[in-house]
């Protein structure tokens, strides 16, 4: 695509395609990490008793009652998650980007990098909370016994036995708390990213490589994972919780921070923290590294 200003820029449905598949990519490696944080989250919710003591221990029990097939439960709907939740992000904040960059290219400044990074997340998030649903279940389902779980066989199972079951309005069950901590996570991971990175291109030390995008992304998972821990523990409870006779286990986001605190204390908004950054971490290294290789081989062959 060539813009007004003759500049060649990458089309938008080539950036929608690079950012899904550079989040299927990464997700490959980072699914276990995933479910960790995810059963840490929600042990000892609805008065169960604390299957874990730390990511280490959880990793130890899943791998020995669930053995190794068992790490990647969920697999499946992380893949439909990014497909549809990193695809519509990064689409969209390329797009914007490339929008309100200036006629010599130079990207816009942090505030507005953080408020296009804002509104790509929440436009990711309500695309991809259906599959949000189905792997916060799916990845669940192995801490209650037999009896209690939902047994879905793939995010298509989940996907329509929830529609049969619950109705259509339960795929976006959270959606709000969802689309808040993808707010929250796209205004710190998206821009601190860019920020980072164009402040490592700044000095002497960095070049536009693999190793600057593996730096700037550590950096921004760090910042990424404090901000937006709390949402999303209120977002996975929300969508994992069970509605008894009528009545859910929590009316909101608020509901959920509340009692988090009340019952287990102001530092759980945080429970899960470890398993949350080494997934967020090395999940931001690898997609922007995934989509940065992805860039560069593209301008090489259709731009140059």
């Amino acid at each position: 695509v060539i813009m007004a200003d003759n500049r060649k820029v990458i089309p938008p449905a080539v950036k929608f395609l690079f950012g899904g598949s550079a989040g299927m990519g990464a997700t490959l490696f980072v699914q276990p990490l995933d479910l960790v944080k995810n059963r840490l989250q929600l042990s000892g919710v609805g008065g169960q008793e604390k299957l874990y003591k730390n990511s280490f221990d959880a990793i130890s029990k899943i791998l020995r009652n669930e053995g190794i097939i068992g790490i990647y439960t969920g697999l499946s709907a992380g893949l439909l998650r990014q497909a549809t939740y990193t695809t519509t992000r990064l689409g969209v904040y390329t797009i914007l980007l490339d929008k309100f960059s200036d006629k010599d290219g130079n990207p816009p400044n942090f505030f507005k990098k953080a408020a296009l990074g804002m509104t790509a997340g929440a436009c990711g998030a309500f695309v991809g909370t259906p599959a949000e649903v189905s792997l916060i279940r799916m990845t669940a389902d192995g801490r209650l016994p037999p009896e209690q779980q939902r047994g879905y066989t793939s995010v298509f199972n989940a996907l329509s036995r929830m529609v049969q079951e619950e109705g259509i309005l339960t795929l976006w069950r959270g959606c709000i708390p969802t689309m808040g901590r993808a707010v929250v996570v796209n205004a710190a991971q998206l821009a601190s990213y860019s920020q980072a990175k164009q402040m490592l291109l700044s000095t002497d030390y960095f070049h536009d490589n693999i190793f600057c995008h593996f730096v700037a992304s550590m950096i921004s998972g760090l910042i990424t994972t404090a901000a937006s821990m709390p949402v999303d523990i209120a977002k996975t409870r929300i969508q994992n919780m069970k509605t008894i006779n009528g009545v859910p286990e929590y009316k909101g986001a608020i509901d959920v921070l509340g009692k988090v605190v009340r019952n287990e204390g102001f530092f759980c908004l945080w429970k899960g923290f470890t398993p949350y950054y080494f997934r967020l971490g090395p999940h931001t290294v690898l997609t922007f590294i995934f989509l940065e290789q992805m860039n560069s081989s593209y301008k090489r062959t259709f731009m140059s």
